[in-house]
């Protein structure tokens, strides 16, 4: 049916046209109430709804990079525990070197000593290679990580490995019958590799700060893209609720008086 073949009265027409507009704000006021926004799309207010777009898209960013950098600290942690173990492993290669020295014979270091030094040796190579976290292995010469740090990749941080190999350490080897000046060189290689490994497990230390620091400010700045975002689009849940009971009262208005309206031209069926 078309709307020309019913014609209403004046004042039914203004009242229903008022309670049309109701029912959309009522809508509207529900879909606010409901999702806890106040832009829900960009037709609610577009400058609003992409602004708080591109912040949340920023942060959003943002959090994968800081995925990232926690991985990244994970992995300076799992060289730093290789750094003490390998260090706990040299410690006890100066002990063989001190227990050779003691011998009474005076034949200096007994063959099962030299199998103890070269049992430690082995261990340190191994525990090289199992320093590694998600195939990353600082401990190895030649290993880099580029640390992104914000969500265009231009500010970042390359963290450098360093070799702890015996190779790499310059960890000398000890034979049956070595004595005096011999053990006492083999023991310096021992004591620069210590200072190697500590040198070494700076750098790493001041980079891990370096990280974490990015860490705790990314955290930030996605609390405060977040925040932004909200200030935006969040809705005044109180202020919305009084909206909707206001619509509802004026809902029930707006029946009551198209019914007034409407009794003008119910009169004519008395005619009747």
């Amino acid at each position: 049916m078309a709307m020309n073949d019913i014609s209403l009265t004046a004042s039914m027409r203004s009242t229903l046209v008022s309670l049309q507009e109701t029912t959309n704000s009522m809508n509207r006021t529900q879909e606010r109430l409901s999702t806890g926004k106040k832009i829900n799309s960009a037709l609610d207010n577009p400058a609003n709804f992409f602004a708080a777009k591109g912040h949340t898209d920023r942060a959003g960013q943002l959090e994968g990079r800081k995925d990232a950098m926690n991985e990244a600290v994970q992995t300076i942690k799992a060289a730093d525990k290789g750094v003490t173990a390998i260090t706990s492993l040299i410690e006890n290669l100066r002990g063989v070197i001190t227990q050779a020295r003691a011998e009474t014979s005076g034949t200096g270091a007994t063959a099962e000593q030299v199998a103890q030094f070269d049992t430690l040796v082995a261990q340190m190579d191994t525990l090289v290679a199992d320093a590694s976290y998600k195939g990353v292995n600082f401990l190895q010469d030649g290993t880099t990580l580029k640390v992104s740090f914000n969500e265009d990749g231009t500010n970042s941080l390359t963290v450098s490995g360093s070799g702890a190999t015996t190779t790499d350490l310059s960890i000398g080897t000890l034979g049956a019958g070595d004595t005096g000046t011999t053990l006492d060189t083999l023991e310096d290689t021992l004591n620069t590799a210590l200072t190697t490994l500590r040198e070494n497990s700076a750098t790493l230390a001041s980079n891990l700060a370096i990280i974490q620091t990015r860490i705790d400010f990314t955290t930030d700045m996605v609390n405060t893209l977040k925040e932004g975002a909200d200030k935006l689009t969040l809705a005044d849940i109180n202020e919305e609720g009084a909206n909707m009971l206001m619509l509802q009262t004026r809902q029930q208005l707006g029946t009551t008086s198209l019914s007034l309206a409407s009794q003008a031209a119910q009169g004519v069926l008395r005619l009747f």
